[in-house]
């Protein structure tokens, strides 16, 4: 074997570009299982950072194959991505080789186990896929073509493992950027607000066993290595069903906070690397709340957060997103003395009503000088102030439709809204238990709603939030008084026609809101919808109507008998509700 050859590889290339392809290379676990990667890297002898993904999307399926409308929306709208690249390798939410080992680097895709060409049960995000792309790490960086310093860069599953793996410490961990990434599996995904989230049911027929392993010829074939996505082996689906772990049965059988979900968890104390968080204010719904909670709470001595706009994987690819990895990887990595310990630790995107963005530096996540301010509800008059109501009012509405409104405005000055969100309500149900939709919306002085394209939905609201009323319990620990941090671990039933006092987290948001417009907050009943034609990716199963595919309209998880009733929100008097917005000044 010549030096410098991996060993294992099914065959090996050089393009014409000078990056050495290694197809299917053998990863043993501990248990004895091997895994299946492709290796990237320079030609020549030389010792290289290594940038490693571990996921279930089929290291062999083409992005523009598996994700065509992405791929199409992307490339069109953002033509850097493609420039300068055959985008023959590209995959989903990975980085793209071609742009990467040219500056120094391997690039390493291992399929998960159970997923693409790894054999296996596939537990998603389990404890033991967790120990797996530890010993992934351990592999990369003791290979004879690695420096001995691995960073983990990729968007939303590959982002969500980074926090998990992290805390395990693996030595030859050097940096993470988690571009995109849930970090709480309840609060951010399953159930929010202890309300569950359909998205699983839906993501994992349409993006997970569509690559399990064990397909065989019925799977696509990597037009690029000549093999098949899913392996050579084919399993009946009755195999392949035992070969998974349904994470949406298991979320259903879970409503409440326990050991499921720790078990995927991280330690956020033990998550010490460098660390670089990227989130969309756009990402409601998933991955935006894990991205600040995972840079607020990680120990990391050394983090950056950075917080953009537009879709979920488009900046990962721009020149904007892919020159930041770079910096923060080439100093970390490399060691190069780029400025990087001179990036301000916050980085923000301010996003403004035209859907355009100035990249602004911070100092702080909440910003230092946020002006917390409370706008007090009044029922009587559908408005929002900073006066305390002194008359006791209320509003009811019914939970089958659009709810309760309250409006701020129109506005006598520009304001900027920029940081966590809450709100503090006086509520009662005429059932046993009331699901609390909460969605902040900016209106323009003719009326128009103010939309952006988020994560996934091109028509987003500004912000929302959710709480199922059983589940008001906070933790005192964690709860702060612009972000409650709720239990979960008790369901606490409603008395009907009692009025209970409720604090509701609303996820982290970014706008600059000109004079003239109004800001409203809606108290609902179900998840909003945009009020005109709904879009569609072909990876996603749900039309986009405003919440992307992160809906809560299971009907056992949600009764009629319980949630379509009468909920009443009171205000004014000895029942305060109001909202919290963390207005900026001018810097």
């Amino acid at each position: 074997m010549a030096p410098f050859e991996t060993p294992g590889a099914h065959h090996r290339e050089t393009t014409p570009e000078d990056i050495v392809v290694e197809w299917d290379v053998p990863i043993e676990m501990d248990d004895g299982l091997v895994l299946r990667a492709d290796v990237y890297r320079p030609t020549g002898e030389g010792r290289h950072p290594v940038l490693i993904t571990y996921g279930p999307y089929g290291k062999g399926l083409p992005f523009q194959q598996g994700y065509e409308t992405s791929w199409e929306i992307m490339a069109r709208n953002h033509p850097d991505v493609t420039a300068g690249s055959t985008n023959r390798f590209q995959n989903w939410e990975v980085v793209d080789p071609e742009k990467w080992v040219p500056r120094g680097y391997v690039c390493v895709r291992v399929d998960s186990r159970g997923a693409g060409r790894s054999p296996g049960k596939m537990d998603l995000w389990s404890a033991r896929e967790t120990r797996d792309f530890h010993d992934c790490i351990e592999w990369a960086g003791t290979q004879p073509w690695s420096n001995g310093k691995v960073g983990l860069n990729g968007i939303s599953y590959y982002a969500m493992n980074q926090w998990q793996v992290a805390a395990l410490q693996p030595e030859h961990l050097a940096a993470i950027c988690v571009w995109e990434g849930a970090s709480d599996w309840y609060r951010d995904m399953s159930h929010h607000g202890g309300i569950l989230c359909t998205f699983v049911s839906n993501w994992i027929p349409m993006q997970v066993t569509t690559v399990q392993h064990g397909r065989g010829e019925d799977g696509p074939r990597d037009p690029n290595s000549g093999l098949l996505v899913c392996g050579d082996e084919k399993l009946s689906e009755e195999e392949r069903a035992a070969n998974l772990t349904d994470l949406d049965v298991q979320f259903r059988r879970h409503p409440l906070d326990d050991e499921l979900y720790a078990e995927r968890t991280p330690d956020f104390e033990k998550i010490t690397v460098p660390l670089l968080s990227a989130g969309n204010w756009g990402g409601q719904g998933l991955h935006l709340r894990g991205n600040v909670e995972g840079y607020v709470r990680s120990a990391s001595p050394q983090k950056w957060l950075e917080m953009h706009g537009l879709e979920h994987w488009s900046h990962f690819y721009t020149d904007y997103g892919r020159e930041l990895q770079l910096r923060f990887f080439d100093h970390f990595l490399k060691g190069e003395d780029n400025g990087w310990p001179d990036q301000p630790p916050v980085q923000l995107n301010v996003r403004h009503v035209d859907s355009t963005f100035v990249v602004r530096p911070e100092q702080s996540w909440p910003l230092e000088r946020t002006e917390w301010t409370r706008f007090y509800l009044d029922a009587g008059a559908g408005s929002l102030s900073t006066d305390r109501p002194s008359s006791e009012a209320s509003v009811a509405y019914d939970t089958t439709g659009d709810g309760a409104s309250f409006t701020l405005g129109p506005l006598p000055e520009q304001v900027e809204v920029t940081g966590p969100l809450a709100a503090k309500l006086f509520v009662e149900s005429s059932t046993a238990d009331a699901d609390l939709f909460l969605v902040v919306r900016v209106f323009s002085p003719e009326g128009e709603e103010v939309v952006f394209h988020g994560a996934l939905d091109p028509h987003t609201p500004v912000a929302q939030g959710w709480l199922r009323a059983s589940h008001r319990k906070l933790d005192d620990k964690l709860s702060l008084p612009y972000r409650p941090y709720h239990t979960h671990d008790e369901v606490q039933p409603l008395q009907p026609g009692e009025v209970y006092e409720v604090d509701v987290e609303i996820w982290p948001t970014c706008l600059v809101v000109p004079a003239g417009y109004t800001i409203t907050l809606d108290v609902r009943g179900k998840d909003y919808v945009y009020p005109g034609p709904a879009e569609h990716l072909s990876n996603m199963k749900n039309p986009m109507t405003g919440c992307g595919p992160f809906v809560h309209d299971d009907p056992q998880d949600r009764p009629a008998e319980l949630f379509d009733g009468t909920v009443t929100v009171h205000t004014g008097g000895d029942r305060q509700s109001y909202l919290l917005l963390p207005l900026v000044p001018s810097a």
